[in-house]
């Protein structure tokens, strides 16, 4: 976007969501928002003419053990009338309901479903929320920064039982040594 669109765009978000803390970024707008404003505030996004921001794009979930609020969702924004872009963020803390934005774009409904399967954010008003990428039974969340790499359990087919096993992750002591660089 250039710089004199995203001007104008800054002006209006600032006239229209007065009391927001707004950051400009090189090529982007974003909108930090709370809980509590979450609603009201994509209702007015997608229902004020001057911003119409018709479409949910994209909505992604962010995790930062080392913060006093580990998570963030940034919601990805676009006004195919006025050709704007904008990202509305939303600091989450562990637990925490968020509500759902279904009922504003009910494409929503997938996103925020994934976002409880990788990283456990938890949506209230939501009508279906389940595992969406992992197994019912698949314990934590992957993407998750403090989630090992290697997984908690490892499938495997038992040829003498007749069936899929799932077993703790073992790792012998030649997986576990640090890389070596070869003379």
């Amino acid at each position: 976007m250039t710089s004199e669109k995203l001007d104008r765009l800054q002006m209006e978000v600032a006239a229209r969501l007065p009391g927001f803390h707004v950051e400009r970024l090189a090529d982007a707008l974003v909108v930090h928002v709370t809980i509590g404003s979450l609603l009201t505030t994509m209702a007015r996004l997608r229902d004020d003419i001057a911003l119409d921001f018709k479409l949910l794009v994209d909505l992604a979930g962010v995790h930062y053990p080392d913060r006093e609020i580990p998570f963030e969702l940034v919601y990805q924004l676009l006004s195919v009338h006025h050709n704007h872009r904008i990202r509305v963020k939303l600091s989450v803390k562990e637990g925490e309901l968020v509500p759902s934005v279904a009922r504003i774009w009910s494409c929503s409904d997938w996103y925020e479903r994934e976002a409880y399967d990788m990283f456990g954010i938890l949506f209230s008003g939501h009508t279906d929320l389940r595992r969406i990428l992992n197994d019912y039974d698949f314990h934590g969340y992957p993407l998750r920064k403090d989630f090992p790499v290697v997984g908690l359990v490892e499938s495997r087919y038992d040829a003498v039982r007749g069936m899929v096993v799932k077993e703790p992750v073992r790792l012998g002591k030649e997986d576990r040594e640090p890389f070596r660089q070869s003379p």
